[in-house]
Order: C-alpha cells, then sequence, then structure tokens
C-alpha cells in the first residue's frame, strides 16, 4: 500500500543528507556565509598569547590588528560585508596553538592573523596549510620560512636580516670583535642565536662566549659569570622581552657594564620596563621600526592607536596593523576569496606599509631590511653612523 507520509519522510532524510554532503565537500576555509559570494561577516582569527608571559606581544597585536579592521569597517568593510575580527589565546603554548588551529577550521574562518610566537606558528602551519587557510604571522624565526608553505606570510623580517644588520653595525662600523652570546633554546632564540653566529661566521668572528638558557629560566648568573670572566666588548642577546630584560638586570648586578644587542623585542616598553631604564641605556637594536616618529604615517598610526586604547604604540602593534591592512586589502582585490586564490592574493599586494614597502616572494617573507637604534634615556633613537 502506497504512505504518503514515508515517501515525505525519506524526501525529508535525502534533503538533509545532501545538505551534509555539500557542507562535508565544500573547499577547506569557505562556507556560503563567510566567503566569495557570502552575505554574513567576513570572519578572520587572531590567534596570540593573551594570558602568561608572552601576553604582552598578543595584546599589542590584538590592539593593532582591532585598529585596522575598525577602520575598514567605519568604511563600508568589504562589498559592503562587515569584517569580523576574533581573538585566540594560545598561551604562547605550541600544544593550544594546533588545537586552535583546528577549531578556527572547523568554524570556518577564511584566514588568521598571528601569532607573534614563533613556535606556535610553526606547529600551527601544517593544520592551517591543510585546511587552506593564508596566515600572516609576525615571528621571525627562520624555522617558519623552511616550512615552505604557500599560506604562511610574514609581516616583517626574518632574523636573518635582523641579525645580519647588526653584526654589520657591531663589527664592520665599531670594530667591535669580542663578542659573547646569550640566547634561550625556544625557537626564537635558536633561530636568532644562528642567524648571528652565521652572520659572525662570514666576518671571521668567533664569539668569546656561547651561552644558552631555556625559556623558563628565572636565574642567569651561571651564564652571565662565564660571559664576564671573558669581557667582552657587547653581548647578544636572543631572548624574548621578560626573560631579556631579566638578564640585563642581572647582569648589571654581576657589575657587567658592556652594552647589549637585539632585536625586537629590545626595543619594547616590557623589556624596558623589566630591565630598568638605567640598565638598558646604550643597548643595541635592530629593528625595521624604531619609534612612532620614523614617518608620517608612523605618527598617524600611533595617534590612532593613542585615541583608541590609550596608550602608546609600538613595533608589534604596527606590524599587526600592517599585517591586517595587507589581509584585508587581498579580501577586497580578490573578491573575498578563500583557499590558494586568496593565499595568491595576499602575495600580490605591494603595501607601503609602517615597516616599509611590503613585497612578498615565494617564501613568504615582504620585508628584508632593519634600521639600528640605540637606547638612550628610555627611548630607542636612530643609530648614528
Amino acid at each position: 500500500m502506497f504512505n504518503l507520509s514515508r515517501v515525505r519522510v525519506s524526501a525529508l532524510a535525502a534533503g538533509v543528507l545532501a545538505a551534509s554532503l555539500t557542507a562535508a565537500c565544500a573547499a577547506p576555509g569557505q562556507s556560503e556565509d563567510t566567503g566569495s559570494g557570502g552575505s554574513g561577516p567576513i570572519k578572520i582569527a587572531l590567534v596570540d598569547a593573551q594570558s602568561g608571559q608572552l601576553s604582552s606581544l598578543g595584546k599589542w597585536e590584538h590592539k593593532g590588528a582591532k585598529l585596522a579592521v575598525d577602520e575598514w569597517n567605519k568604511a563600508g568593510g568589504i562589498n559592503g560585508r562587515k569584517i569580523q575580527l576574533d581573538v585566540f589565546d594560545d598561551q604562547g603554548d605550541p600544544t593550544v596553538g594546533t588545537n586552535i588551529a583546528r577549531k578556527i577550521a572547523s568554524q570556518k574562518y577564511i584566514a588568521m592573523l598571528g601569532t607573534a610566537e614563533s613556535a606556535v606558528t610553526i606547529a600551527m602551519a601544517p593544520i592551517l596549510r591543510q585546511f587552506e587557510i593564508p596566515n600572516i604571522a609576525s615571528g621571525q624565526s627562520p624555522g617558519m620560512v623552511a616550512l615552505k608553505s604557500p599560506y604562511l606570510f610574514l609581516n616583517g623580517p626574518t632574523s636573518t636580516t635582523y641579525d645580519e644588520t647588526l653584526a654589520k653595525y657591531i663589527a664592520d662600523t665599531k670594530k667591535m670583535k669580542k663578542i659573547a652570546l646569550i640566547t634561550n633554546n625556544g625557537a626564537y632564540g635558536k633561530g636568532e642565536h644562528d642567524a648571528f653566529v652565521k652572520a659572525l661566521e662570514s666576518r671571521s668572528i668567533k664569539p668569546v662566549a656561547d651561552e644558552v638558557v631555556t625559556i623558563d629560566q628565572k636565574d642567569f648568573s651561571a651564564q652571565l659569570t662565564k660571559i664576564r670572566q671573558q669581557r667582552p666588548e657587547v653581548i647578544f642577546l636572543g631572548a624574548e622581552e621578560v626573560e631579556s630584560g631579566l638578564i640585563v638586570k642581572q647582569a648589571r648586578d654581576l657589575g657587567i657594564t658592556a652594552p647589549f644587542a637585539g632585536a625586537a623585542p629590545q626595543g619594547t616598553p616590557v623589556f624596558l620596563d623589566t630591565a630598568g631604564a638605567k640598565n638598558a641605556e646604550g643597548t643595541i637594536v635592530s629593528s625595521p621600526y624604531l619609534s612612532n616618529d620614523i614617518s608620517e604615517d608612523a605618527k598617524k598610526f600611533a595617534a590612532a592607536y593613542k585615541a583608541a586604547f590609550n596608550e602608546e604604540a609600538e613595533m608589534h602593534g604596527a606590524k599587526a596593523y600592517d599585517g591586517t591592512q595587507i589581509m584585508l586589502t587581498a579580501m577586497k582585490n580578490s573578491n573575498v576569496a578563500t583557499g590558494k586564490k586568496l593565499a595568491d592574493a595576499i602575495r600580490a599586494v605591494k603595501h607601503p606599509g609602517l615597516l616599509g614597502d611590503f613585497a612578498f616572494d615565494e617564501t613568504g617573507v615582504g620585508i628584508k631590511e632593519t634600521t639600528i637604534g640605540i637606547m638612550k634615556d628610555g627611548v630607542l633613537v636612530k643609530a648614528e653612523g
């Protein structure tokens, strides 16, 4: 006997199954609502440490990215669609980062900004590549480039650029030859160590001391005592903001007077506050963004940042602002494409940013130049000569 109700149920089940199969077969990182042709908000994930020792980086990055997104939304978004920036706390932990990578893939975010922590970015990259989610990150470890992911882009130079510029100033310009190193064993510290040692080797310089510490170490007296015995002219520092500040403070307590030299972390307010302005005096810093006064665009950015968050801007906020501008420009140029099309659109963007003129090569690096600054009276100023 013909059963109409059974036919209706079967038809409904078939429709549900068809919808499920359609969703399952959608391109990675793409959905009808968030990708090209959608009408809902454009979903971008910002992943950075919002808690823990590296939280200052994440909070600066969040503010820089939010400032850019708010500007675009105020101007109408992209094709009339609002940009939705959601923040995820990776706690500076690679394992947490990989879990977040899976989460943002399942929740159909079409792009990611961050992280500022090289080790976390490296851990997340294979998952983001699998789901074709383009990522503009702020770390500087050459290990990110070594992954050769077509979906990973850097919104600043790698350690190779930072440290070649530093070696050129210390060894070539200032003629310093007695150079000691103290770096940590994390992805950032190892990248800094290897890049600076390579720059010294090209100048036939061997460090008088080469000390490695752990990323969570608090007492550096043993390593600093060994360095003091060698009477170096300068000490290269490869560690994040807080640890770097502690190292400098303890070095001064041990009577070490040689200047320290390093990259981006040594130019931040957290480093300065941790070390103390007097202890940090004379620190040599290699950076693509020395201060908020380096250009008219930097002054405009700093004023907007101050108005929005009631605090002074610094390099990590500027990096995130640049990276977000590049990401949103690529989305606009590609009509909110996803996956490989969005990655190709990012690579095609030529952006006059706060850190310099961005032009991405096949490695995903867009900036290859830094400037030397010297810490004087608690302010980073451009080095002379």
